[in-house]
């Protein structure tokens, strides 16, 4: 299952490996399938039924899972701009603290947008370790900072400035788990698997050259780059299709001036 996710976290070998393995089957069906079971001509109008069911259950399941790669690729970024909104939301809360502390928030508060925006920016494992190191560590740091506040002031302004940062707090976590929710894996081997099936029922029943010409790659190719864009827009670190935090980019400009 692991080796599986790996996978499908890496469209451009998902491409790659599909069309290959999509190729094989139009041919097996087209050579060794054709040669073992002949088809007569009698029986092509109920193959024909076959053919078509198997590929318009194929869409269907292509369709279903790039609607559910969508939904979350739209999920990640109403959560990202959550995110955004949560910190800068807690920084102008910030003004109700003592001096001190107000200070010490701010100055968290942009390190801790510096910090997500390497986040959402980075691939590298070693780096996103170090990221999550360093974000776990200013997060204590600055819930410290809010119950001191709360300590300070136990008036309704101090349960303010402690709720604003339990907001910001609680955003990251709900942006991390939008990240590793992703398309279960038994859609992906279903949607591979009657893939496989129709491509060699695609070469089975074609008939002259057609075995030999542009029939051979056209459903292949198809059907596989429709299963890379899937795997593309549902994997958040390992596609070319991923959210830009432009909500965190720009609320760090407006922070910093």
């Amino acid at each position: 299952m692991e080796s599986m996710a790996a996978f499908v976290d890496h469209p451009a070998v998902v491409l790659i490996v599909l069309f290959a393995l999509f190729v094989s089957a139009v041919a097996f069906g087209a050579t060794v399938l054709r040669r073992i079971a002949v088809l007569s001509e009698h029986e092509r109008e109920d193959f024909a039924i076959i053919q078509t069911s198997t590929l318009t259950l194929l869409a269907l399941l292509v369709g279903f899972s790039l609607s559910m790669a969508v939904g979350r690729y739209d999920q990640r970024k109403t959560l990202e701009e959550g995110e955004a909104n949560a910190i800068g939301t807690e920084y102008a809360r910030a003004d109700l603290a003592e001096a001190t502390v107000n200070t010490k928030i701010k100055a968290g508060l942009i390190r801790y947008t510096k910090l997500r925006l390497a986040d959402f920016g980075t691939r590298d494992r070693e780096e996103l370790g170090s990221i999550g190191r360093d974000t776990a560590a200013l997060q204590a740091e600055l819930w410290r900072l809010a119950a001191q506040v709360a300590q300070d002031k136990p008036t309704p302004i101090g349960a303010l400035v402690v709720a604003g940062m339990n907001d910001v707090l609680n955003s990251q976590d709900y942006s991390e788990a939008a990240r590793i929710n992703h398309i279960p894996l038994g859609a992906w081997f279903l949607m591979i698997l009657i893939a496989l099936f129709g491509c060699t029922v695609q070469g089975y029943g074609a008939k002259g050259n057609a075995r030999k010409g542009l029939l051979i790659t056209v459903l292949p190719i198809t059907v596989a780059l429709s299963l890379a864009l899937i795997a593309d827009i549902d994997s958040p670190r390992g596609g070319i299709i991923r959210v830009e935090a432009q909500n965190l980019a720009r609320l760090l400009q407006s922070l910093e001036r």
